[in-house]
């Protein structure tokens, strides 16, 4: 679905050689080594939770690019991975005539997902799509952790477990994971039983 989604908004400011340029970069990105969580398979997932909320959006292209550039860079040594996929984002979508005010507000979709803090009621929607798998079924979200851990792989145990720690707290001392009242009557609750049923096995 992303694919499609993506050619077809870039198509609209640029040929279909371009479109497909852009396309197989963002699919070599989420095919890099080393990826298991934050892959192809992610940004589907955060799409297909945002289509049936697409009318709530002024701009759709924007979120179609938000999802696709937002993890197009990510590099676990790194802390500014965030703030590299908006200025790729900015790069390309630049380079096909894709207006400034867009742009500008594509990267304020990926930068925000580095904190998930409340922005507005676009952006917390994309956020919260992002972060609906914490809300998932006990077993997926199990499967999400290993798939998290092993990006992580280099960090032994003594030095993994503190970080991933202080993320989980970080979402526990929200006074909402989930911004919007949709996300959040479906899975604010069953977030915060994973959140703490991991933080038990750390």
């Amino acid at each position: 679905m992303l694919k499609e989604e993506f050619i077809a908004a870039a198509v609209r400011y640029a040929s279909a050689e371009r479109g497909t340029e852009l396309w197989e970069e963002i699919e070599a990105a989420g095919h890099e080594a080393g990826r298991h969580y934050h892959t192809l398979e992610h940004f589907e997932h955060v799409l297909q939770k945002l289509v049936p909320h697409k009318n709530v959006f002024i701009d759709w292209d924007i979120v179609v690019f938000a999802v696709a550039y937002h993890d197009a860079v990510y590099n676990t040594l790194s802390k500014n991975n965030e703030e590299k996929s908006a200025l790729l984002a900015e790069k390309r979508l630049t380079s096909i005539g894709f207006p400034a005010d867009k742009v500008k507000r594509c990267k304020a979709f990926i930068l925000a997902t580095k904190h998930h803090e409340s922005v507005d009621d676009e952006i917390n929607l994309f956020t919260d799509a992002d972060l609906s798998i914490l809300g998932a079924d006990p077993d997926t979200y199990t499967d999400y952790t290993l798939r998290v851990r092993r990006e992580y792989w280099m960090y032994p145990e003594f030095l993994y477990n503190p970080g991933r720690k202080k993320v989980l707290h970080h979402f526990l001392k929200m006074s909402g994971i989930y911004k919007t009242p949709n996300f959040k009557t479906r899975y604010e609750a069953q977030a915060r039983v994973n959140l703490n049923t991991e933080l038990q096995t750390l």
